[in-house]
């Protein structure tokens, strides 16, 4: 799980991968903080897919630009599942659980 920032690195990401998780959390708030957690143990467990995530409050301007690129309303917390350079699914908030990743990913 590696925390990214900017433009070019998100860019390097899809490029080098195929199939990844993305993250966007939000340090000042407690949903987004239970996210994080499951996230989080969801890819220390599972180790199936690179994840990556940012924080919305130090990489606003990248947020934003993915939200528009690829036509998924921003959120935060927020997770999504990008597959051959789209947004394969995305969801936010209290429904971003260990169990629904693992749902996902295994699609």
């Amino acid at each position: 799980m590696k925390k990214i920032s900017t433009r070019e690195e998100f860019n390097q990401i899809m490029e080098e991968h195929k199939k990844f998780l993305f993250l966007k959390h939000s340090v000042t708030c407690p949903i987004s903080s239970a996210a994080f957690e499951e996230f989080k143990s969801y890819v220390e467990q599972s180790n199936v897919l690179p994840a990556y995530y940012l924080h919305v409050q130090e990489a606003r301007p990248l947020s934003n630009d993915i939200a528009e690129e690829f036509g998924v309303k921003h959120e935060s917390p927020q997770v999504l599942l990008f597959h051959q350079g789209t947004v394969k699914w995305h969801e936010s908030h209290w429904r971003i659980t260990k169990s629904e990743l693992e749902n996902q990913v295994s699609e």
